[in-house]
């Protein structure tokens, strides 16, 4: 089944079920995978820049996405109670959004962290991602210790399984 597809029938089922950590996805324990991405400038950024370093959170987003207007606020006190120790990288899907759209929800709603643009779903293909509002957390090892989906995540455990 085409990937964009897939990504799409899973959305829909997951708002008529509630959303459970580490189900869908790329398993925990294994090695966060890198991959191209683009800056909202256009340049390519490879996902390795922001590995290896420090703890980092991972949200598969789009502008579209409802659970993830809905987990916007977690993140955001996530952002402000562990951005020191953690980066953050939000990764606006390609599908039904455009990098011009992605732009405008930026400038209106100025969301924190790196917002990189994954124009050919490379990225979002490794990480075998179920939906938007997937949320990757991986310690500065580079291991993924937490996967969860939907707008009412513990982003605070997550993140102190990272730490």
């Amino acid at each position: 089944m085409h990937r964009a597809l897939r990504t799409i029938l899973t959305a829909l089922a997951l708002f008529a079920t509630p959303a459970l950590a580490q189900d869908l996805g790329i398993a925990v324990g294994e090695i966060a995978p890198t991959g191209p991405l683009e800056t909202l400038d256009g340049k390519t950024v490879d996902l390795s820049a922001y590995l290896g370093k420090t703890p980092v959170v991972i949200e598969f987003w789009a502008t579209w996405c409802g659970s993830c207007k809905q987990l916007e606020p977690a993140m955001r006190a996530a952002m402000t109670k562990h951005g020191a120790q953690v980066k953050f990288v939000t990764v606006a899907v390609s599908v039904n959004q455009s990098i011009e759209r992605v732009k405008g929800w930026q400038k209106a709603n100025k969301l924190g962290g790196e917002l990189l643009y994954d124009k050919k779903g490379t990225v979002s293909g490794a990480y075998d991602v179920p939906a938007t509002s997937y949320v990757v957390v991986i310690d500065k090892t580079g291991k993924i210790v937490y996967t969860g989906v939907g707008g009412t995540q513990n982003l605070d455990a997550a993140i102190k399984k990272a730490l």
